[in-house]
């Protein structure tokens, strides 16, 4: 069973130097990169530009046609798949007790993970450029 700390009710911090004190760190950086960018892309696509505007062919045109923002929704997608995936692992490994069922179930949640990071960068990184748009 795992350690819950009597103050927050919520997971303690791994003892050691080792990979799960790395992980520990890693769920709550992308936590607060998940925060920030989603707060980020709500605002932007919410309240700089207009919604009534934003149709599939002006996200092809405008946004997704600038570097800035296919590596802003990139970075999105990945804070999401790393978040997600992390906490996950953190289930099945709270959850699941056998070992043969722990190991075929985290890796086949690490291959989900490496094909749904290689589509997304596949998708965001080959999207075709509409040329003579730059507004």
């Amino acid at each position: 069973m795992a350690d819950i700390s009597p103050i927050t009710r919520g997971r303690r911090k791994p003892t050691g130097s080792g990979r799960e004190v790395t992980i520990w760190y890693l769920m709550r950086i992308s936590g607060v990169a998940l925060f920030v960018l989603a707060l980020s892309h709500y605002i932007i696509q919410h309240f700089i530009f207009d919604p009534s505007e934003q149709t599939a062919e002006w996200i092809a045109t405008h946004r997704w046609n600038q570097l800035i923002w296919r590596v802003t929704d990139w970075a999105l997608l990945m804070a999401v798949l790393v978040h997600s995936f992390l906490g996950m692992r953190t289930v099945v490994l709270d959850m699941v007790k056998g070992p043969r069922a722990r190991i075929v179930i985290m890796s086949s949640l690490y291959l989900l993970a490496a094909i749904l990071f290689v589509l997304g960068t596949i998708v965001v990184a080959t999207l075709e450029v509409k040329p003579g748009v730059t507004e």
